[in-house]
């Protein structure tokens, strides 16, 4: 036998651009995809059986924050891309608030080394826009850029200035990457810890107003079309904010943008509890906003669902709502509470997302779209459908806990992750 040879047998394919499923057998050599047919021969080969499991192209999540350098006790490149490769995910983009954050390219350098402790994992690192992400000195783009960023964002920190946004854009457009924006008006914002409604007021916390962010939406895609610069927009939050990206696409705008897994699945009732883990940034808004984000991720309009991965120590969720950072983790929740929470209880068929995980981020980024044919690097997600887990801090490899999913029971359980033929995942269990 051969040990770059590899048969996946029966598995049930999911094809992301013609959003087509069929049995189909696999056979990967040397880490590519050789072929794809009804049957092929067990002889000589390693055999994985994929009865009844499904069978994707390996997942992209183009939001997570790593921590490392800087809060190597949150999370660090390694523990990240172990977590990604627990929750079926084969390539990260992550954002450059670290510290000190990606502004300069040996930070860039440090990642990507850091990157290579797992062969074949596909890391791609966002510079900064700005120095040390304050809004003003704009970052050395070109240089970080030639390092391998795939793009810029002050993600977390949002350019307040119009016209430092402006010669962002100007500078970034011959770079040929986009700019990813976080789009809060802080003035609108500040002090909010949650969204704006009756829910705030019923719990007596300050609130974040949707406006917050569609005014910088509006203001930084107006921008982008006066310069002729894509633009992506980050964890969208608000029906508002859809409606104008929705608007801007028709008009023939440069303009792309992503939801959240937890913005899909949550409203802000759900904070009746006061759960810490579900304050993020841009907050939770109403149940009329979620229908929108999942309204508008079917009509096209949003492009790609993210987990904004954002790993906190667990003494600092503990603190009072108003005093707790923001953020949660998802890279190993994400793709069962979408099989769970919108596949099985909203009835949307699932082949309608798996695009926003795929071939939709690398379209965005410029990244080789991932496939199931022959030719394609072997990066391949392998689901349980009908299995069952229970979230609970036990079963994260992330080195933080802050999950909204904790004793929870989700189905949908990845049973192997295939990163360039290599089985990373194997049998539910992570084997770096």
């Amino acid at each position: 036998m051969k040990v770059s040879s590899m048969l996946i047998k029966e598995g049930v394919i999911h094809d992301p651009v013609t959003k087509k499923k069929y049995q189909a057998d696999i056979l990967i050599e040397d880490g590519q995809i050789q072929e794809v047919a009804p049957t092929i021969d067990r002889k000589g080969h390693e055999v994985v059986e994929a009865k009844g499991l499904w069978v994707l192209p390996g997942l992209i999540d183009m939001h997570v924050h790593l921590r490392e350098p800087g809060r190597e006790d949150e999370e660090t490149v390694l523990s990240g891309m172990k977590a990604a490769i627990n929750g079926g995910f084969v390539s990260l983009v992550c954002m450059a608030n670290t510290d000190p954050p990606v502004d300069d390219p040996s930070v860039v350098d440090y990642i990507l080394a850091e990157a290579r402790k797992v062969p074949g994992f596909r890391l791609y690192p966002v510079g900064t826009i700005t120095k040390d992400r304050k809004g003003s000195q704009l970052s050395e783009m070109y240089l970080l850029r030639e390092r391998g960023v795939v793009a810029f964002s002050d993600d977390g920190s949002p350019i307040m200035d119009a016209l430092t946004m402006r010669r962002a854009m100007e500078y970034c457009k011959p770079l040929g990457i986009p700019l990813i924006l976080h789009e809060e008006d802080l003035n609108l914002s500040e002090g909010g810890q949650m969204h704006e409604g009756f829910y705030s007021t019923l719990l007596g916390l300050h609130g974040i107003p949707s406006l917050s962010e569609e005014v910088m939406v509006f203001r930084d895609i107006a921008l982008a079309e006066a310069i002729g610069v894509p633009v992506h927009i980050a964890h969208l939050s608000g029906a508002g904010s859809v409606e104008i990206v929705r608007q801007a696409k028709r008009r023939g705008a440069r303009v792309s943008c992503e939801v959240t897994v937890n913005h899909l699945i949550f409203c802000d009732a759900d904070l009746a509890e006061y759960d810490t883990n579900l304050k993020v940034n841009p907050p939770i808004r109403s149940q009329a906003d979620r229908k929108a984000l999942i309204e508008g991720l079917l009509d096209g309009t949003i492009d790609a669902i993210v987990t904004d991965h954002a790993p906190h120590a667990v003494q600092e969720k503990e603190l009072d709502f108003d005093l707790a950072p923001f953020g949660a983790v998802g890279l190993e929740t994400a793709l069962g509470a979408l099989i769970t929470c919108l596949a099985e209880e909203k009835g949307i068929e699932f082949l309608d997302l798996l695009p926003a995980l795929t071939v939709n981020p690398a379209r965005v980024l410029g990244l080789e779209e991932p496939g199931i044919e022959s030719g394609r690097r072997a990066d391949l997600t392998l689901v349980d459908p009908g299995r069952g887990f229970r979230v609970g801090e036990e079963s994260f490899l992330s080195r933080s806990k802050n999950s909204p999913f904790l004793g929870k029971e989700l189905k949908g359980t990845v049973v192997e992750t295939i990163v360039a033929g290599k089985r990373l995942k194997m049998g539910g269990v992570v084997v770096l």
